[in-house]
């Protein structure tokens, strides 16, 4: 179903109206420049409005600096959009590490439930790819100032307008773009989605996200560890190159706020405490960065509106515990363009079927994960006895059933269809 877009009456004191625009993206970050880079080199003539994007700030700040505290897990879809998007070899390799296998630990007193993957049983070079943000937005910079046919526009945009041949944006400049289509990329609280009318479903997680980065005493061997904690939420450690590992603490608000309080070095005996067995102790990489942002599950009631598609954390948010939001994004990314690509002569891009093909391919892959990952959370969320000791039973079953493990690392690795 469409919704329709916001009609904001006639754009006023603008600048003639860009033309020859097929699609603008709006958002200036990781998954939009990667969707802007993917349209135009597929032959799309495309607009980038980054407007003054704080991703791009943050990047530009953090440069010459320590390891980035926000990384994401690369799956094998996001890499080999990246690679033919010549954006892959591009990342500084020496701060790229491969996940070659993955312990989970549930949250039993005595006898924890275990599941373990690895590469090599499901038959891949590896789980993951462990990436900064820095790094990825760097390598996407350098790409875009290459791409063909792309404008990147540095303005905000302020009114949306759509009719049955284009879709038109005010941008804060006085300027107005022109476009078959429009891909809001613009995050979790996205303007374009707003402007269309797309409602959604919001819950709270009650928890934030801790991040940060430490050196460990032990090798890690390209390991990802993830703790279910009794009361203290999830807590996962993804492999760095060397020694060197990056936090994601899913914890819950009050004890967020304490961990925020405290310094970087008690946060490191916290987690020395946990993972001594697996990594030794822990201390804090220089120059000590600790961030947070909240947790929540959002659901918008459409991925499409008319001359509009929305990607990444416009289209879906998702709780961090299987470190797949980043890869849902750029999954929509490849069956946009796969779907654009596809479509019959006599349609441009923005066209209702069009669109309407790219939300149908995109619906199971998304509402699969939205259900894995809320349901995970919801799961190990409830502090009872009898439930603990389901579901660390459940840990260790999983465990033992190599054909069902294989089936989840497939679904993790993901596919386009």
């Amino acid at each position: 179903m469409f919704y329709g877009c916001r009609y904001n009456g006639r754009m006023k004191n603008s600048s003639p109206v860009s033309e020859g625009i097929d699609v603008c993206v709006v958002g200036g970050g990781v998954i939009g420049k990667a969707a802007a880079l993917a349209l135009a080199q597929a032959g799309q003539r495309v607009c980038l409005l980054i407007g003054a994007s704080p991703v791009a700030k943050a990047a530009a700040a953090a440069a010459g600096q320590g390891w980035d505290a926000r990384v994401y897990a690369v799956n094998q879809v996001a890499h080999d959009l990246l690679d033919g998007l010549k954006v892959w070899d591009a990342l500084d390799a020496a701060r790229v590490t491969a996940v070659d296998g993955m312990v989970v630990t549930g949250d039993a007193k005595h006898r924890p439930g275990v599941l373990e993957f690895d590469a090599y049983s499901a038959r891949v070079g590896a789980l993951a790819w462990i990436v900064e943000d820095r790094n990825l937005n760097q390598a996407l910079d350098a790409a875009l100032k290459f791409a063909p046919n792309l404008r990147i526009v540095n303005a905000a945009a302020k009114a949306l307008q759509s009719d049955m041949d284009a879709a038109t944006l005010q941008l804060d400049n006085g300027e107005a773009v022109a476009a078959k289509l429009v891909v809001g990329a613009d995050g979790g609280q996205s303007w374009v989605r707003s402007q269309c009318d797309i409602g959604l479903d919001y819950r709270s997680y009650e928890q934030r996200a801790i991040v940060s980065n430490f050196a460990c005493t032990q090798a890690h061997h390209g390991v990802a560890y993830q703790w279910f904690t009794e009361a203290q939420g999830i807590v996962a450690l993804l492999p760095l190159p060397d020694r060197q590992v990056s936090l994601v603490w899913s914890a819950p608000e009050t004890l967020a706020q304490t961990l925020l309080r405290e310094t970087p070095a008690q946060l490191a005996q916290r987690l020395s405490l946990l993972a001594g067995a697996q990594l030794g102790e822990l201390t804090p990489l220089q120059p000590e960065i600790v961030r947070d942002f909240p947790l929540a599950l959002i659901k918008p009631h459409a991925m499409i509106a008319p001359r509009v598609a929305l990607i990444g954390d416009a289209a879906h948010v998702i709780h961090p515990l299987a470190g797949h939001g980043m890869n849902l994004g750029f999954a929509d990314v490849a069956v946009l363009v796969k779907t654009i690509n596809g479509r019959e002569p006599q349609r441009d891009c923005g066209d209702p079927r069009v669109l309407a093909r790219y939300a149908r391919m995109r619906k199971e892959d998304v509402l699969l994960m939205q259900i894995a990952t809320d349901s995970l959370a919801r799961l190990f969320a409830v502090d009872a006895e009898p439930l603990r000791m389901v579901r660390n039973a459940g840990l260790h079953l999983v465990n033992r059933l190599p054909a069902l493990k294989r089936r989840l690392m497939t679904h993790a690795l993901g596919q386009i269809k």
